[in-house]
């Protein structure tokens, strides 16, 4: 992208070229991870065991572009 680009353009362009599938359609913000992070290290986490919790908005990877 071009440094002159915006951000929002640029990270629109991104999503629309490099991530077709993700739910999100956005990149996702740091403090989006400080929640999931807070969450699990929480009492109300205490029956989420065994699970790979992913923080990536949504992204569905497929073999079909």
């Amino acid at each position: 992208m071009d440094p002159a680009t915006p951000w929002d353009e640029a990270q629109r362009e991104f999503m629309r070229v490099h991530r077709p599938q993700s739910l999100l359609q956005r990149l996702i913000e740091p403090q989006e991870i400080v929640n999931l992070v807070a969450y699990l290290a929480s009492p109300l986490a205490s029956a989420t065991t065994g699970a790979a919790v992913r923080v990536d908005g949504g992204y569905i990877d497929s073999i079909i572009p």
